[in-house]
């Protein structure tokens, strides 16, 4: 599907020289003279590598048509990852390189959503947030809760997330999937 140079967004999987390629950033660009144009920095989807392309904004590009799929996380086996399809019940396989970092934070019977490229799982979209308990942490230094410094606390799934002063072992937080992050306590 052809789109604009103007509406490529971060996460945009492009087909480009013959491979996939996953956006990571774009920069428009409108020097004092000459023609605006696009700098986006693309990843390969198969082999890793990073590329930068400067698009003119007249120009279009090849975007891939991905089918997503909701699915369920059922278990972890090694670096094999098994999900099962919604709908179908069917069950797929995923390596663990394919949800990246962010497969730490995966639980039994979470939702996901895997986008297809030509029946091939390109990548995995967890939720946004997940609730954890705080099975480990330091106790309260006195006079420390005042300020806004963190602890390192170990969480249920053997994470260690900075959390703040008054957080302690046995309560249930909130994290951000995407980096990690102490987002508040949960409710």
């Amino acid at each position: 599907m052809k789109m604009n140079v103007n509406d490529i967004r971060v996460g945009n999987v492009l087909e480009h020289e013959g491979r996939l390629w996953r956006v990571a950033k774009t920069m428009h660009t409108q020097p004092g003279k000459g023609g605006a144009f696009m700098q986006v920095e693309m990843k390969d989807i198969v082999s890793g590598t990073k590329t930068n392309i400067r698009y003119r904004t007249a120009e279009t590009v090849e975007r891939a048509i991905l089918e997503p799929k909701n699915m369920q996380f059922l278990y972890a086996d090694g670096e094999q990852l098994n999900f099962m399809d919604m709908d179908s019940y069917e069950q797929v396989t995923i390596g663990a390189d394919v949800v990246g970092e962010q497969h730490v934070w995966l639980t039994e019977n979470m939702d996901v959503v895997i986008e297809f490229y030509d029946g091939k799982p390109l990548g995995v979209a967890l939720p946004e947030t997940v609730i954890m308990e705080v099975v480990e942490a330091d106790a309260v230094v006195k006079g420390q809760t005042q300020s806004s410094s963190f602890k390192p606390s170990k969480v249920s799934n053997g994470e260690t997330v900075l959390v703040p002063q008054f957080v302690s072992a046995g309560e249930s937080i909130v994290i951000n999937t995407y980096d990690g992050t102490y987002v508040e306590r949960a409710k």
